[in-house]
């Protein structure tokens, strides 16, 4: 088996997507990564755009696994002032439990020698927890917030103004990032912006906050006070179109205001997974989302 960086290619970058789909199918217990729903041409665009996004910013955080000319493995990973991220790791079920995803992970970590801190999130797949943990990451248990929206507990706007945004917040976004969890996301709000269905700002004289949406998934959120984020969670919300289930992940406990507004819209609440950190508790009041933390 050789590990090679990723490069910033399309076939790179579906290569890692249809690992990504078949691992993944075969943890949900779906049979073949072709079951269930088929992927979007949107999703298949934002999935091959992270993956060519963090092998130019970030080549020696993305590696690829390959045993006898076919790809079995990918790690995907970055840096951002002094935070080493985990954006996406997966292997071909056939070769799970042989040791290739921590040799991806060892060889993605070396890109976050020098950071103090590091976040990842992490399925409920009890070897991936083990495998964290043992890398010496604290594993905070997370929530997932899904169903219809109850349109009728929207009524009540907020006084809070909240608007759309652009690349033009990009510092005010990176302000907020730096204060809450230590290091801005910095060139990733340009693929977020890019690719997200639309970025909510709320910036008044008490403190400032954003949010994205996908569909009818938050993203991320970030605010400077619990009230901004609730204001700008319930406009996120209130934006999913009628006719999607909506989605909030990665709810550690510390988020309590977030699951107070997702129950209070008929939302449902389950366990999820994990949020691993390294040098640092959970940012409150945030939300981490995808791949981008």
């Amino acid at each position: 088996m050789i590990l090679r960086q990723i490069r910033d290619t399309r076939a790179d970058a579906e290569t890692v997507r249809l690992i990504a789909t078949e691992a993944f199918a075969a943890l949900r217990g779906v049979a073949g990564a072709a079951a269930g729903r088929l992927p979007t041409l949107a999703e298949i665009t934002l999935h091959q755009a992270r993956t060519r996004h963090l092998a130019e910013t970030d080549p020696q955080g993305c590696w690829l696994a390959e045993q006898d000319g076919r790809a079995i493995g990918f790690a995907l990973s970055m840096r951002r002032e002094g935070i080493w991220i985990l954006a996406l790791t997966a292997v071909l079920p056939e070769y799970q439990g042989k040791g290739v995803g921590r040799l991806l992970l060892e060889r993605a970590a070396e890109h976050g020698r020098a950071c103090l801190r590091g976040m990842i999130t992490v399925s409920g797949d009890p070897a991936a927890a083990r495998r964290y943990r043992k890398a010496g990451f604290s594993l905070h248990p997370t929530m997932r917030l899904t169903g219809p929206v109850d349109r009728a507990g929207l009524l009540d706007a907020g006084s809070i103004p909240v608007h759309p945004g652009n690349a033009t917040h990009r510092e005010l976004l990176d302000s907020i990032d730096r204060r809450l969890r230590g290091a801005a996301h910095g060139p990733d709000h340009q693929l977020m912006l890019a690719h997200y269905d639309e970025l909510l700002v709320a910036d008044t004289v008490f403190g400032s906050g954003y949010c994205y949406r996908l569909g009818g998934s938050v993203k991320l959120l970030a605010a400077t006070s619990k009230r901004l984020a609730v204001r700008l969670l319930r406009e996120a919300l209130a934006r999913v179109p009628e006719d999607t289930e909506a989605t909030v992940g990665f709810l550690t406990a510390e988020q309590e205001w977030a699951v107070d507004v997702g129950l209070e819209l008929g939302l449902s609440l389950t366990n999820r997974g994990y949020l691993a950190l390294r040098g640092m508790r959970p940012p409150v009041p945030y939300l981490p989302g995808g791949a981008f933390l």
